[in-house]
């Protein structure tokens, strides 16, 4: 007997870390180097199977893709509500978009105090540029008692395997 769940998924972080490219890769696998900032929240659907103790169920994600702009923060309550789970993206070649997560997992917390938390650090294709370490994102991961992903968007190096992750964690 399959099983099959749905669940609300926000993508969270400052602007230009890549969550809208981290969502274009999942769902559509493709990736578009021109950035176009969002404005408000743009919603994207995909649906994954995973296999927990060797039983195949079926999680509908539905992402929720929050822009990430100081002035969208009023709003941000009323679009968390009712979420299952957050991805926290930054950004590896701008350290302080890492330090901005633990605001975002705060605010995301308050309002989902059970959801479940999985940290992306975006953009690792950029080598020559990474300025965050893993004893940063591991002790971050910690504090929220989850994991970190280290993914490119264009690429699309782990983008899979950390909404997977989250989609496990949710059953």
């Amino acid at each position: 007997m399959l099983t099959s769940f749905r669940k609300k998924i926000c993508l969270l972080g400052d602007y230009s870390v890549g969550k809208t490219s981290l969502i274009r890769r999942f769902v559509h696998n493709r990736f578009d180097d021109k950035y176009i900032s969002t404005i408000g929240v743009n919603v994207s659907r995909k649906t994954v199977s995973v296999s927990p103790a060797g039983n195949v169920v079926e999680v509908t994600m539905m992402i929720w893709d929050m822009a990430g702009g100081e002035e969208f923060s009023q709003m941000q309550g009323s679009y968390l509500r009712g979420a299952d789970g957050a991805i926290l993206v930054c950004d590896l070649t701008r350290a302080h978009t890492l330090e901005q997560l633990e605001t975002h997992a705060h605010n995301f917390l308050r309002i989902n105090p059970t959801s479940k938390l999985v940290i992306v650090a975006n953009k690792k294709d950029l080598i020559n540029q990474v300025l965050l370490t893993g004893d940063q994102l591991d002790t971050m991961a910690v504090a929220f008692d989850t994991r970190y992903f280290r993914t490119s968007a264009k690429t699309g190096d782990e983008v899979e395997s950390a909404f997977r992750f989250l989609a496990q964690l949710l059953i």
